[in-house]
């Protein structure tokens, strides 16, 4: 598998951003002083995504504001965003670790630190007044986008009323920890908070940067939360029918030794359960279900990682 990918993208210079309103750094708010929702719109939870931090310097730029409520932009992970290098694109997904694998209590209210969970514990008591949440990124290979919408029908639903992108994935995150998306309310059905995480397709596709900006646009549409006046010259038809998948098993790499048996892409579906697909050391790895839809599988295998989350498509009511 060639990591191999053409850099089609330009990061922009976030810098004007860096000092916001909120007091953190690269989160500004703007608040409309009328009643309704915190929207919240992030980027860059991994360096090397640009599509995230173009968008959200478009909008900036747009000066789009809320008609009620709140809306926020972030900058997640900016330190490893400032060490992005066309040369050596894939250094600079985070500093230290993966930040969107530390939105649980146990991690954020543990003993260790890095640079990622000191950034993560700055934002948590900001992300905890937010009702919606964007977290945007984009992927390893060049496949179509995903919208990862958590384990919830409340996260399907939302999901549902942007519209697109056409594959809307519902599963629990990683064995690595949990991702923004998942955080505190964002996963409980009682609560009207809702989150969703875009993979916008492959990192530095020029596609990945139209597809960020379509999906924000539509988030902010369905949050109702910006006059329709402001975005609607923006964004683009998209009439094809959505498709539902969830996640029914998610492989977790147990030795160095894991390896696929063909160079998957993802969003493949593989006709028969029981098919094999690779091995980790000389455990087969197979498939769960008839009709198996492979999500993301890695390039990267390491152990402790996700190879692969393994999926089922789903029917839904209109």
């Amino acid at each position: 598998m060639s990591d191999h990918h053409p850099i089609e993208l330009i990061a922009p210079d976030i810098s004007a951003y860096r000092a916001g309103n909120t007091g953190i750094d690269y989160v500004t708010t703007f608040n409309s002083g009328i009643a309704g929702p915190h929207v919240m719109v992030s980027a860059v939870t991994h360096g090397n995504e640009l599509c995230g931090a173009i968008t959200l310097d478009f909008l900036f730029k747009q000066d789009i504001r809320p008609k009620s409520g709140k809306l926020s932009f972030a900058f997640n992970n900016y330190r490893a965003f400032l060490n992005f290098d066309p040369e050596h694109p894939l250094l600079s997904r985070f500093v230290d670790e993966d930040f969107n694998r530390l939105w649980s209590p146990e991690v954020l209210d543990g003993e260790r630190t890095s640079a990622e969970l000191e950034r993560a514990r700055e934002l948590r008591p900001f992300v905890e007044t937010v009702d919606y949440l964007l977290d945007i990124h984009s992927m390893q290979t060049s496949v179509a986008p995903l919208m990862l919408a958590g384990p919830l029908e409340k996260g399907r639903n939302f999901a549902e009323q942007l519209g697109s992108p056409v594959h809307v994935v519902s599963d629990e995150g990683h064995a690595a920890g949990r991702r923004l998306r998942d955080y505190g309310e964002f996963r409980d059905p009682g609560s009207i908070k809702n989150a969703l995480l875009v993979e916008c397709g492959q990192h530095w596709e020029a596609a990945s940067a139209d597809v960020s900006l379509q999906t924000a646009l539509r988030f902010l549409r369905a949050c109702d939360c910006v006059e329709d006046s402001d975005i609607a010259e923006h964004i683009v038809a998209d009439d094809r029918p959505q498709k539902f998948i969830e996640v029914v098993d998610v492989v977790t790499i147990k030795t160095p030794a894991f390896r696929f048996v063909e160079a998957y892409q993802g969003l493949e579906v593989i006709p028969k359960a029981g098919t094999v697909l690779g091995y980790d050391q000389d455990e087969e790895i197979t498939t769960p279900c008839d009709d198996c839809v492979l999500i993301m599988p890695s390039r990267h295998l390491f152990p402790g990682h996700t190879a692969v989350r393994l999926g089922r498509f789903l029917s839904r009511a209109s």
